[in-house]
Formats: structure tokens, C-alpha cells, sequence
């Protein structure tokens, strides 16, 4: 005789243990408990209910179908429904005319399945089916007395209530679900729209007094230096500084009036010899060197170090008199650098916050970079920051999170 390999009987035992974890927790307990309970009255009330003897073995057989089946009657309560009603009529055909009390728990849980887990059409037919099968005498193969008809009726009609109570939760549960779903969608779409009518109004006041105002101040500075002033190349830095601003602030504009989840063209390093550019012009002295081969920075990035690199030039021609500036950016294979040094020598600035640096400090932060800024020994203020390329936007989710 072939004896199973190894390998069949451990795949038959994952199939068998992969179903069972998929069994919910109280079928699982009550077949248990229906076979537990049968194997108890097979060794003890055999001869009671018309046994030749007692233990009879077979009745042992039987509670473990039953229970098995019982297990399954979440994922297939009409088959689970006909099994058991079969069952009940092989148990009569061996002569016996009573049921054990398993065998009526069973029957009861599966007239309440129908109800429970089928939509009320189906249940109530197949329970109404199931009970003028046992009034009937389909069953027993004999006809029932009148009070033996009403009891069948009342306590399977009870046990399918009690499912159709179950059916009727569970499909309020899940209206009321649904409902909040429904809710939050609302609310998070008026949150949205709220946003959205904020950003509007932002960018229509910008646009009406920030945009007025530098254009404005970009015109006068065309008229004076076309006027012959002695202070032209100035003028003209001015000039200049004041259409980058005015560029910017209409993409800034244009990023309020879009919806947020749209792309837009950001700033970036490459502006910043035009930047720098415009202040030489002007009369600063101003240095700017890249280190290492430029590369292609993701969009968010790339707009961070620029602000940075911006923020720190701003507060060394603020702050740095005229001493020379010195901007330098390094490209690693894994990050980028951005220093701005400068000598030191200018009155601070009464209207300074200290909000520049930290605005820088969280711009690198957010990238997992890293930023320092402080005086230097030999004079003057340093500002240094070091982004990661990499995984810049690894770092970006874990400070979102």
C-alpha cells in the first residue's frame, strides 16, 4: 500500500489550517461545542433515544458533520441548510423518533443563517420551506401530532427572527457607515472649498496692492535712470530686481488661484545667477561659484534650496555692508550644498525677526537636510545647508506623517 509523501499530508494540513483561520471565532466555537456535546451524549444517553447500545460510535461521526458544517454556513448557508435537513432525515431513517438536543441547536443556527447572511426574499422562502418540511412529516416519514406541528413552528420561526433581527443591525450598520462616509467626503471637499476661496482672496489682494505696488516702483526707477540719473546702473539693478520680483509673485499668484493637487512651474537654482546678476549690477560685490557637476533636482527641492540660498543672500546684503559675499554651491552624488558667506561690517537691521533663519531651517529639515548658521570667527556670518538628493522625498513623508 502507497504510503502519502511527507509533503501531501503537510500541504493537506496548511489547506485544512488556512480554512479554519478564515472560520469566524464563534462558528468555530459553536461547532466545536456541537461536537463536543454529541460525543458526550453518544457515550452516555445512546440507549435513551433507541440505540442498540451505548457508546454507539456512529453518532460521533455525525456530530463532526454537523459541526464541521456549522463552520461553513456564514460562506454557504442554503447548501448549509439542505445538508442539515438531509442529515436530520438519514437520522430518522435509522428509526429513531426523536432528535438529540445537538441536533436541534444545529437546526436552529442554521434557520437563523438563512435569515442573517441571505436578502429577506430568499430567507423567508427557503425558512418557510424548511418548516412545512418538518410539519410535514417529510422528515420522520410519519405524520406529526398538532402539538408537535406547533412547537416546530414556533421555535424555527423563532430562531429565523432572531436572524432577520441580526440581517436587519448589520444592514443599519452598514447604512450608518456608509452615511459617515458620505459625511466626511462632505466636509473634506467645504474644507476644501473653503481653502480654495481663501487662496483667491490672498491672491487677489496681492495682486492688488503687492503686484501695484513693485510694478509701480519698477516703472519710477525706468523713469529716473531714462531721466540721466548719476545713480543708472543702480536704477537699472532695481529695475531689474523689481520684473524678477513681479515674475515671481504672478507664479506665486498663479499657485494660489490653481487647485492645490495641480503642478505649476516653481523657482529654482538656476535663477539664482540671474539673482545674483542683478545685485552685481547694482554695485555689491557678489560671488558666485558651483562646484561639481549640476544636476536635475525634483521640484521641491530644488524650490527649498533655492529659497534658502535666497534668504541667506538677503540678510548678507542687509547685514553685510559692503564687504564682499560669497555664495557657493557643491553638487555630491547624494546632496547638494549651499554656503553664503560674507564679511561682516553693516549695521543689523532694526526690522529683523530672526524668522529668516528659521524658515531656512525648517526648509532643510523638511528634506532631512541639514543647516547652520552662525558668526564667523575671523568675522563676518556663515550660512550653511546640506540636502540630501537621494531621499529627499522619503525624508518629505516621514515630517507629512
Amino acid at each position: 500500500m502507497a504510503v502519502p509523501s511527507p509533503l501531501l499530508q503537510r500541504s493537506g494540513v496548511d489547506f485544512l489550517a488556512r480554512h479554519l483561520r478564515a472560520v469566524p471565532r464563534v462558528d468555530l466555537l459553536i461547532g466545536l461545542a456541537i461536537i463536543a456535546l454529541g460525543t458526550l451524549e453518544a457515550f452516555t444517553v445512546a440507549a435513551d433515544h433507541g440505540a442498540a447500545e451505548t457508546p454507539e460510535l456512529w453518532w460521533i461521526g455525525q456530530a463532526l458533520v454537523t459541526g464541521v458544517l456549522v463552520w461553513f454556513r456564514r460562506r454557504a448557508p442554503v447548501a448549509v441548510f439542505i445538508l442539515m435537513i438531509l442529515a436530520q432525515y438519514a437520522w430518522h431513517r435509522q428509526g429513531y423518533e426523536s432528535c438529540q438536543t445537538w441536533q436541534l441547536f444545529s437546526l436552529l443556527i442554521v434557520f437563523h443563517t438563512v435569515a442573517a447572511e441571505l436578502p429577506f426574499k430568499p430567507g423567508l422562502a427557503w425558512a418557510v420551506t424548511g418548516i412545512l418540511v418538518f410539519d410535514s412529516g417529510a422528515v420522520d416519514h410519519r405524520w406529526l401530532p398538532f402539538d408537535e406541528v406547533i412547537f416546530l413552528t414556533v421555535v424555527f420561526g423563532a430562531a429565523y427572527l432572531t436572524g432577520l433581527a441580526v440581517h436587519a443591525y448589520a444592514a443599519r450598520a452598514r447604512r450608518l457607515a456608509a452615511h459617515a462616509v458620505q459625511l466626511e467626503r462632505d466636509r473634506e471637499r467645504q474644507a476644501a472649498e473653503a481653502v480654495a476661496q481663501e487662496r483667491t482672496r490672498i491672491a487677489r489682494e496681492l495682486h492688488d496692492v503687492v503686484a501695484h505696488s513693485v510694478s509701480m516702483m519698477v516703472m519710477q526707477a525706468g523713469v529716473l535712470r531714462r531721466m540721466g540719473s548719476p545713480h543708472e546702473e543702480m536704477l537699472l539693478g532695481i529695475e531689474r530686481m523689481g520684473r524678477e520680483a513681479v515674475d515671481e509673485l504672478r507664479v506665486m499668484l498663479g499657485a494660489l488661484r490653481m487647485p492645490l493637487d495641480e503642478a505649476i512651474p516653481q523657482p529654482g537654482l538656476d535663477l539664482l545667477a540671474g539673482t545674483v546678476s542683478s545685485l552685481v549690477s547694482s554695485g555689491l560685490r557678489i560671488g558666485l561659484d558651483i562646484v561639481g557637476d549640476p544636476v536635475r533636482l525634483p521640484p521641491g527641492l530644488d524650490l527649498s534650496a533655492y529659497r534658502i540660498a535666497q534668504e541667506a543672500l538677503t540678510n548678507a546684503v542687509k547685514h553685510g555692508g559692503e564687504s564682499e559675499i560669497t555664495i557657493t554651491i557643491t553638487y555630491h552624488g547624494d546632496r547638494v550644498e549651499l554656503e553664503v558667506l560674507d564679511g561682516g561690517g553693516g549695521a543689523p537691521s532694526e526690522l529683523s525677526t530672526g524668522n529668516g533663519l528659521v524658515g531656512m531651517r525648517e526648509r532643510a529639515a523638511l528634506f532631512g537636510g541639514d543647516f547652520e548658521a552662525g558668526p564667523r570667527p575671523e568675522g563676518g556670518f556663515r550660512v550653511h545647508a546640506s540636502l540630501p538628493i537621494s531621499h529627499q522625498e522619503v525624508f518629505a513623508d516621514e515630517r507629512i506623517k
